[in-house]
């Protein structure tokens, strides 16, 4: 098979047969033939009104053998995961803050693996297929903090639990010197991760910003709050706690804000939301410079 692939008459049928009319090239994305790939078989396909179809072993199923396609458009992934941040943020950060009496953590277990966790990894791993290396930095690293966060709070896993591995040998209880800390660590180590991307927000838009500022502080929130608790500051662990969840909410509205900006556009919304770019920002030194020639105009 690999000398018919080298065969220079079927190559030649290959090109011919994938060539797009009025002698349009048939690698450039165009309307017509898309690929142009040395497959044995990619000769054997059948046109209807002289358009090319994709041939069974065509396209990109088996990398290493055909092309990439050139002019592949991505869908835009970003808003995706910023979706999947908002909600499974949303729902933690309201128990953090006490909402109607529930305390117990458990039921963003399932979010935090599925959706937050799952979809949101997917999504950064799409990013990295567009070429944005903030946003597969950010989205998969987030998928994975909420993946191991659902694993931490999974009440069969006992991680944080009587008789788990922060369990004293005599009472076999709880321990939170050891427990309430080790989650301190956890939370700080995201706090540094998140000021690290925040930094790299200041030239994007105020929207974004602020949806990285407000995480950071809830981070830094929860992360104080749980060395407080390991202190026996017990009332204000809670105070700092419910601070958490209160810019977890705001970082949770802000991802969502930034998500349909992301999504809306003229096909599926009455309107579209600013998204405020920064006066120093490229978008916002063309807009100064626009409305100044403006004016010259005038």
């Amino acid at each position: 098979m690999a000398e018919q692939a080298n065969n220079p008459a079927i190559d030649k049928e290959i090109t011919n047969s994938t060539a797009a009319p009025n002698g349009a090239n048939a690698n450039t994305g165009g309307g017509y033939g898309t690929y142009d790939y040395s497959n044995p078989m990619a000769h054997i396909h059948s046109r209807t009104d002289n358009v090319a179809r994709l041939p069974a072993f065509g396209g990109e199923f088996q990398p290493g053998l055909y092309k990439s396609v050139e002019t592949r458009k991505f869908a835009n992934p970003a808003p995706l995961g910023l979706c999947a941040f908002a909600l499974t943020t949303f729902v933690l950060s309201l128990v953090n803050m006490g909402a109607r009496g529930v305390s117990a953590p458990n039921v963003v277990v399932p979010i935090a693996l599925g959706y937050g966790g799952l979809v949101q990894l997917l999504a950064g791993m799409w990013e990295m297929a567009v070429g944005n290396t903030f946003g597969a930095t950010a989205l998969s690293s987030y998928g994975g903090f909420w993946i191991a966060y659902g694993i931490l709070l999974t009440p069969n896993w006992n991680i944080l639990g009587a008789g788990g591995p922060y369990a004293t040998d005599a009472a076999k209880a709880i321990d939170p010197k050891m427990g309430e800390s080790a989650v301190g660590f956890f939370l700080t180590g995201w706090f540094i991760f998140t000021t690290i991307l925040l930094l790299c927000t200041l030239r994007s838009t105020v929207m974004f910003f602020l949806l990285f500022f407000t995480l950071d502080i809830a981070f830094l929130m929860l992360a104080c709050g749980a060395f407080a608790n390991d202190n026996g500051a017990l009332e204000a662990s809670k105070k700092l706690t419910q601070a958490g969840g209160g810019f977890g909410m705001l970082a949770a509205f802000l991802a969502w804000y930034n998500a349909f900006a992301g999504i809306a556009d003229s096909s599926n919304s009455f309107f579209l939301i600013p998204v405020f770019h920064f006066p120093w920002s490229e978008q916002g030194r063309e807009v100064r410079m626009n409305n100044k020639t403006e004016r010259h105009t005038v």
